[in-house]
């Protein structure tokens, strides 16, 4: 198992959390079998940006992010060097901190931030 923190997020994680996650896991889906409610609009398919999120911490020990998920990225709000999608990113044996952006870019979401 693989320590993911996950800092604090005012709607989706207000108190932030720390998981242990079975490396191979996309951190979209460690973060919902957690009961983290990261939006996924395109339902893990990387084809929008609602599951963007920075890698404060191990980002150099995820896989590089394919030429379709940095074209996506380009579009996300808030974007960082060490973004990526939560859909695309999986979960090594390098424990990771992450953050959830405040905002996506998602015009038919319903969750209120």
């Amino acid at each position: 198992m693989t320590r993911v923190t996950v800092l604090p997020h005012d709607a989706l994680c207000p108190e932030g959390a720390v998981l242990e996650v079975d490396p191979g896991l996309s951190l979209c889906d460690a973060l919902l079998a957690n009961g983290i409610e990261i939006e996924h609009a395109c339902e893990k398919s990387c084809a929008c940006t609602t599951c963007h999120v920075i890698v404060r911490e191990g980002f150099a020990a995820l896989d590089p992010a394919t030429e379709k998920e940095d074209d996506l990225l380009d579009k996300a709000w808030g974007l960082e060097l060490t973004s990526r999608l939560a859909c695309q990113a999986r979960v090594g044996t390098t424990a990771l901190t992450v953050e959830i952006p405040r905002y996506t870019i998602n015009h038919a979401s319903e969750l209120k931030r």
